[in-house]
């Protein structure tokens, strides 16, 4: 095992395209870090810099206490992990899983203890003998991870490795990613656009953008505490509702709407008046009651999907429209905000729904450069 560092790491194409901008980030030994962001942010292209796939245009690139630069892949020691598994057809799981070993001529008798520990360790043993064409998708991306562990590598390397795979099996891959991970405590670099992969499966996340990192935590501190604009509007879903809003230090407003500016969320702020983007994710918002503490504001229902557990009601504020901060999937619902409610609110299109905002847990964001304005402490 061995941690990973990037120093000031870059990546400019020929036609003048930078996919990696100055990139700095330690990866401690045994960590599951995750790269994630929409696609073209740079996360794939850093993973194929570390993997030995591409070069780096400048800055320097650390498996252990060795830069790696100038090493090719196969000296640096990792396990690759690709989208598409990558198994070769005409081959058993067995011979499958052997494959690397082969090449590193490792002794016979050494190869079949790696093989029946890997199998074992993902459930495959019933299924050594079979070809790739007689496994399900989830199968042969246990096959792609046995093969990966039997090489005993320093650090593992994930590129999108469950997107192939349906809803319900992604949530089991998931699963049992961590598990394994606990089991081998491998250094694990995993790369995905899916941001809820991101959530469940990483001990820290770095979300990139134009190949610039805007933020490394925990998945809870992204939740929570989000940087900027861009890391609150991709972290979570549904994403976080935008509306601008003006601030004279005691209260905010907006359209023909005001409310108070709770003395707690007042000291949090690195300023408290002027023009900023006010926040709000989709359980900030309850259905009002007597009980309820918070500003109120009446509410147009547009859309309410039910799901169970809960219910995601899509409204409209009169006079307010959200930010749309570039979104594709805004230009369908421009104005609407969303609501994560209890499921047994029965509501429909056009219906008034009278909504209370939990203001102190709102996040505010400087239009100007869209930073947080909310201190980290």
């Amino acid at each position: 095992m061995a941690a990973i560092e990037f120093r000031g790491v870059t990546k400019e194409f020929a036609d003048g395209t930078v996919a990696v901008d100055d990139l700095h980030l330690e990866i401690a030994d045994g960590e599951f870090m995750i790269f994630v962001g929409p696609s073209g942010c740079g996360k794939t292209t850093a993973l194929r810099m570390l993997a030995g796939l591409e070069r780096p245009t400048a800055g320097e690139i650390l498996i252990g206490d060795m830069v790696v630069n100038d090493l090719d892949p196969v000296d640096r020691d990792i396990a690759m992990v690709f989208q598409n598994y990558a198994l070769y057809p005409h081959m058993t799981v067995r011979a499958n899983i052997s494959f690397p070993l082969e090449t590193q001529r490792v002794p016979k008798a050494e190869r079949e203890r790696r093989i029946e520990e890997a199998a074992a360790l993902l459930g495959l043993e019933g299924l050594l003998d079979r070809k790739p064409r007689a496994l399900s998708g989830g199968q042969r991306q246990r096959v792609a991870m046995g093969r990966a562990i039997v090489r005993h590598p320093r650090c593992f390397l994930m590129d999108e490795p469950l997107s192939n795979l349906d809803a319900k099996l992604r949530v089991q891959m998931r699963a049992e990613l961590v598990r394994l991970h606990q089991r081998l405590a491998v250094t694990t670099l995993y790369v995905t656009h899916d941001q809820v992969e991101a959530m469940t499966l990483g001990q820290r996340v770095a979300v990139l953008d134009h190949g610039v990192v805007q933020q490394v935590d925990a998945p809870s501190v992204l939740y929570d505490r989000p940087a900027n604009l861009f890391v609150a509007s991709f972290i979570g879903s549904p994403a976080m509702n935008f509306l601008r809003v003006h601030s004279d230090g005691t209260s905010i407003a907006f359209a023909t709407h005001r409310a108070p500016l709770p003395e707690a969320v007042a000291r949090s702020l690195t300023r408290t008046d002027g023009e900023m983007i006010l926040g709000l994710r989709p359980e900030h918002f309850a259905v009002t009651s007597s009980s309820e503490e918070g500003p109120t504001v009446p509410a147009t229902v547009e859309l309410t999907e039910q799901l169970g557990s809960e219910a995601l009601v899509y409204f409209r504020l009169d006079g307010v429209s959200t930010e749309t901060l570039g979104a594709e999937s805004e230009a369908e619902l421009s104005g609407a905000f969303v609501a994560r409610l209890d499921p047994r609110v029965r509501t429909g299109p056009g219906q008034p729904l009278e909504l209370t905002v939990d203001i102190t847990r709102a996040h505010f964001f400087d239009p100007a450069d869209g930073r947080s304005l909310r201190s980290r402490s």
